[in-house]
């Protein structure tokens, strides 16, 4: 089975803002966001995408807890799952605090947000032009690839002028994240609109928040696209049962195979998002 034919499932462990009130198996200390990776790459994710929190539970962009963190991923020696690192996991931080454990820890992927908008209820996500080419420089020269964090379609105009300006290198991947408030609301026609505008020779994968998860996992893979699932964007298995990371992915393993296709391996993951290891 050729590339074509296969999925990078990608485990989003702990996110920023859900308390474990909400469902206790939200890993969110550097043991157990390794822990939890690793038992995401047993279970067939390919990619593992890590926020980190502080002593209150509260996202954090302390590069002290992501160095831990990766430490203890990789010194998994049978583990070679992709790790991708937020830049954008605490909205008190400065845009130095947002990538300044890049070069600690060169994660093969980090995410890349295209633009700002008003996060509802809560207030401004902001990404200035100004970060946005600090960071696409940074990740250039730290060989860090760019997961495009496209929250409405007109951040795909911000991609291509980046691009034309040298910030950005294809072949870019997009990341449609679909069901935010503010942002493009959680619906087939909106993912499908999103698609119709990814550059030839880019990859791209989507998901959907809350209970949109399960409707854009099934959308992403008749469009062809690749999948995220885990706890930062749903916290429910199904109506009233608490997920697990390792059981969205085993639930996407299933689903991706139903569908007729294969989870990528991280090393197939590496060849679809042409990584620099």
């Amino acid at each position: 089975m050729g590339l074509e034919n296969k999925v990078i499932i990608s485990a989003a462990l702990t996110g920023a803002v859900t308390p474990t009130a909400l469902n206790e198996h939200i890993p969110v200390t550097p043991e157990q966001i390794a822990e939890d990776a690793y038992r995401c790459w047993q279970a067939g994710a390919s990619t593992v995408h890590l926020h980190m929190r502080d002593e209150d539970e509260l996202g954090t962009m302390d590069k002290d807890r992501f160095v831990r963190t990766v430490d203890l991923i990789r010194a998994r020696t049978d583990c070679d799952v992709v790790i991708n690192c937020t830049t954008a996991g605490d909205h008190r931080a400065s845009d130095e605090e947002r990538m300044e454990h890049l070069p600690l820890t060169r994660p093969e992927i980090a995410s890349y947000d295209v633009g700002s908008f008003n996060w509802m209820p809560s207030g401004i996500f902001a990404n200035s032009p100004q970060f946005l080419e600090k960071l696409g420089l940074l990740m250039q020269e730290l060989d860090i690839k760019p997961e495009l964090e496209v929250f409405d379609s007109g951040f795909m105009g911000i991609a291509e002028y980046y691009l034309k300006q040298g910030v950005l290198i294809a072949p870019l991947h997009y990341q449609f994240v679909l069901g935010a408030g503010g942002g493009m609301a959680a619906t087939v026609e909106n993912l499908a609109y999103l698609v119709r505008m990814v550059p030839e020779g880019s990859t791209w994968s989507a998901f959907g928040i809350g209970r949109a998860h399960l409707p854009m996992m099934f959308a992403t893979l008749a469009l062809g696209g690749h999948v995220r699932v885990g706890l930062e964007d749903n916290v429910y298995y199904s109506k009233g049962v608490k997920a697990t990371n390792v059981s969205l992915v085993e639930r996407a393993v299933r689903v991706v195979r139903e569908f007729g296709k294969e989870p990528a391996t991280p090393d197939e993951a590496r060849q679809i998002l042409s990584l620099k290891r």
